[in-house]
C-alpha cells in the first residue's frame, strides 16, 4: 500500500504517485495543463451546502469534519478510485484552500488511511 499525502494545487512542491484533485471546483487561476493529474474526483468533495456553511472558519472545523465524514460514508463509490490507487502505490490529494490544516483534503486523507487500515479489498 502506498502513502497518502496532501498538497495545495498552487504549491510547486513535487507530488508523489497518482495525483487527484479533490475539490468540487477547479482551483482559481490554475490552468488545466499546469496540473499533472490522474483524476479529478469531484464526487469526494464536500457538498456545496457544507462547503458554504464551513466557509474555511477554523472554529467550525470539528463540526465540518463530522458532517463531511457522514457525506463520504454515504457515498463509498466516490472514494473507491482513491482507495484503489492507494492500494497500488503513493497518492497525492490536491486541494486549493489556503488553510493547510483545516480543509477537506485533511479529512479525506485521514478517512482513506482509516479505510485502508480497516477494510479488506
Amino acid at each position: 500500500m502506498g502513502s497518502i499525502t496532501i498538497s495545495r494545487a498552487y504549491d510547486p512542491e513535487p507530488t508523489a504517485g497518482a495525483v487527484f484533485l479533490v475539490d468540487g471546483m477547479w482551483p482559481r487561476g490554475v490552468r488545466k495543463e499546469d496540473l499533472r493529474l490522474d483524476g479529478w474526483t469531484r464526487d469526494v468533495a464536500p457538498s456545496p451546502e457544507l462547503r458554504t456553511w464551513f466557509g474555511h472558519r477554523p472554529e467550525r472545523f470539528a463540526e465540518f469534519r463530522d458532517r463531511y465524514l457522514r457525506e463520504l460514508e454515504a457515498n463509498p463509490e466516490a472514494v473507491r478510485p482513491l482507495l484503489d490507487a492507494a492500494r497500488k502505490g503513493p497518492v497525492t490529494l490536491l486541494y486549493s484552500a489556503r488553510d493547510t490544516e483545516h480543509n477537506n483534503a485533511v479529512v479525506l486523507r485521514d478517512h482513506l488511511r482509516h479505510l485502508l487500515a480497516t477494510v479488506p479489498h
